[in-house]
């Protein structure tokens, strides 16, 4: 019972091996809210170039806050999205779109570790998190 608060809530330590699990287990992952333009960017980006991911929307999920501040913690930035591409946070919306522009973000996720690879379906372009 220590990893939640009295309100059943998880707390930052629950919060962030929440997100490294995930992180861990999928080759794209976007931390995202369901109204920002700059999530939508991200998400556009992965679908322009066919490529699978993860969406967890913080503002519809029951410990989104508290995702949302493991995030800043883990990454040092408080805005989404909060984009992960091999276990590795490569910045937000902006970030993602100036990779791919560049050419470098084909190549980060054709690196992805097998353990991601296996699971990167799970949730593909859904825009929902399947958890």
């Amino acid at each position: 019972m220590g990893n939640f608060t009295s309100a059943g809530r998880f707390t930052t330590p629950t919060c962030t091996q929440f997100i490294q699990d995930v992180v861990s287990h999928n080759c794209v992952v976007i931390f995202s809210k369901t109204t920002c333009p700059y999530c939508k960017m991200a998400k556009n980006v992965f679908n322009q170039i066919g490529a699978t991911y993860k969406v967890i929307e913080l503002d519809e999920h029951r410990d989104g806050q508290q995702l949302q501040e493991a995030l800043t913690q883990m990454s040092g930035a408080k805005t989404v999205p909060r984009v992960f591409v091999n276990g590795r946070c490569i910045g937000g919306g902006s970030d993602t779109r100036q990779l791919h522009e560049q050419g470098k973000l084909v190549p980060l996720i054709q690196m992805c570790n097998p353990c991601c690879l296996n699971n990167a379906a799970e949730g593909s372009g859904s825009g929902h998190d399947t958890s």
